[in-house]
C-alpha cells in the first residue's frame, strides 16, 4: 500500500482500489492500495474526509495496514476517489511543523528533550524535561518566528542503513532502521512519523500561551498558523474593548487597568472602613440586650462575620446576624461566652441549612425564609 502523504503534503485528492471492506460496530474498515489518509500517531491526529462519496471517520494503522473508519460500505475491487480535509490537514502540519521549530531551538539551547507531544481542538501542549524562564521563553518564540520567516524547507526522507549512523537527529533514545528523518531548515533534526509542510513559511506564526511547571519541567500552550491568527484576532477584539472602556489608546490599556485597580483597591479599603463604623454604630444600638437577631441586606460572608462579632460584644447573649443571597440567606452566630454548637445545629436542621465553626462562633447559611428564622428564634430564645 503507498502512503501517499509522505509523498506529497499537499495532495488532496486521489484516486486508489478498494482492497478491503469489513463492518464494525462504528462503520466499515476499508483498505486501500493507496492513500492519501493520514493515520493518527505520533501526537497527531489522523485525516478525515470522504472516500467514494462515503464519510471518512477515523484513520488507524494496525498490522501494516491502514484502516479507514466509514461511514458506508465500499466495493471491494472498485475505484474509489478520496477527498482530504485539507483545512484540517494544512492545521495539523502547521501545529506539528510549529513544535518541531521551537523543539529544536530549545534542544540546541538547553538539551531538553520534548517527553510530550498533543494537538488538541484548540491549543496544542508539549512537554519538556527541564525548566524554562519566562524571559528565556520570549526569545525562543522570537527565535522561531524569525526561521519561519526565512521560509527554509522542510525535508522528510529514511536515510539507508549505510547512512544513517552519520546522520544527526534529535532523539530520546537510539532507533533501529529504517528511522524517517524530519530536517527543518537550520533548526531541527529530528525522528518523526508525522507530516509536515513543505517549507517553514507556511506555519505562519507561533505564539505561546503559556508554561506550567511539570515534573522538573514544563508543560507549554501553544498555537501556530491559523489557530494563532484567530487567538490574535480574539485578543486584538478583547483589547479593543478595554480600551474604549478605559479611553485609552490599544497599547496603552495594561497601564490604564492597573491604574483602575489602584482606584478599586483604595476605594475597596475606604468601603471597608465605612462598614466597619456602620458596623460599630449598629453594635452600639444593642448595648445590654440579651439575645439579638439582626438581618442586614447585601453583605457579603465576611461582612456578616464582622457585624456579628461587632453586635456580640455589645450584648450579654448572643448575636446572630443574617444577610440574604439567592438561596436564603448566609448567617453567623457569635457570643463572647456561650456554646452555640447545639444551637447552630439545631437551627441548619430546622431551616434547611448547613455551616458550623468553634464553640462560641457558628457561620453558615440557610435555605429560609425571613418569616421562618424570626419565627425559629422567637421559639428557642
Amino acid at each position: 500500500m503507498k502512503k501517499l502523504f509522505y509523498e506529497d503534503c499537499h495532495l488532496t485528492e486521489f484516486t486508489a482500489t478498494v482492497t478491503g471492506c469489513e463492518k464494525c460496530d462504528k462503520g466499515y474498515l476499508v483498505t486501500l492500495d493507496a492513500t492519501a489518509f493520514y493515520p493518527e500517531g505520533g501526537g497527531q491526529a489522523c485525516d478525515t474526509g470522504t472516500l467514494g462519496g462515503v464519510k471518512v471517520l477515523d484513520v488507524r494503522e494496525k498490522d501494516g495496514k491502514l484502516l479507514h473508519l466509514c461511514d458506508g460500505a465500499l466495493t471491494v475491487g472498485e475505484a474509489v476517489e478520496g477527498r482530504i480535509d485539507w483545512a484540517r490537514r494544512f492545521d495539523l502540519m502547521q501545529q506539528h511543523t510549529g513544535e518541531h521549530i521551537l523543539s529544536g531551538l530549545i534542544n540546541a539551547r538547553f538539551g531538553y528533550h520534548n517527553t510530550g507531544f498533543h494537538v488538541g481542538a484548540d491549543v496544542m501542549e508539549v512537554d519538556f524535561d527541564g525548566p524554562i524562564t519566562a524571559a528565556e521563553l520570549a526569545e525562543l518564540e522570537r527565535e522561531a518566528n524569525e526561521a519561519i520567516w526565512k521560509n527554509q524547507p522542510v525535508k522528510c526522507w529514511i536515510p539507508s542503513p549505510e547512512e544513517l549512523p552519520g546522520v544527526t537527529y534529535r532523539t530520546k533514545r537510539p532507533l533501529p532502521w529504517p528511522v524517517r528523518i524530519v530536517q527543518v531548515g537550520d533548526v531541527d533534526s529530528c525522528a518523526c512519523c508525522g507530516i509536515h509542510v513543505a517549507h517553514t513559511g507556511e506555519v505562519g506564526i507561533i505564539k505561546i500561551l503559556s508554561c506550567a511547571s511539570l515534573r522538573g519541567g514544563v508543560r507549554l500552550e501553544m498555537v501556530c498558523g491559523s489557530r494563532a491568527y484567530r487567538y490574535m484576532a480574539a485578543i486584538f477584539d478583547q483589547n479593543r474593548l478595554v480600551s474604549q472602556t478605559f479611553s485609552a489608546k490599544m497599547l496603552e490599556t495594561g497601564e490604564a487597568a492597573q491604574k483602575v485597580q489602584e482606584a478599586l483597591t483604595r476605594e475597596k479599603q475606604r468601603c471597608a472602613e465605612l462598614h466597619s463604623k456602620v458596623f460599630a454604630s449598629t453594635a452600639a444600638g444593642y448595648e445590654g440586650f440579651g439575645n439579638v437577631v439582626h438581618f442586614e441586606p447585601s453583605l457579603t460572608s465576611a461582612q456578616v462575620r464582622e457585624l456579628a462579632t461587632c453586635i456580640s460584644q455589645t450584648v450579654t447573649g448572643f448575636a446572630a446576624v443574617f444577610s440574604e443571597t439567592e438561596a436564603g440567606f448566609a448567617y453567623c452566630l457569635a457570643s463572647r461566652e456561650a456554646d452555640l454548637r447545639e444551637l447552630g445545629k439545631k437551627m441548619t436542621a430546622t431551616l434547611n441549612g448547613r455551616g458550623g465553626g468553634k464553640p462560641n462562633f457558628q457561620q453558615g447559611s440557610v435555605a429560609a425564609t425571613r418569616e421562618a428564622i424570626e419565627a425559629f428564634f422567637a421559639g428557642n430564645p
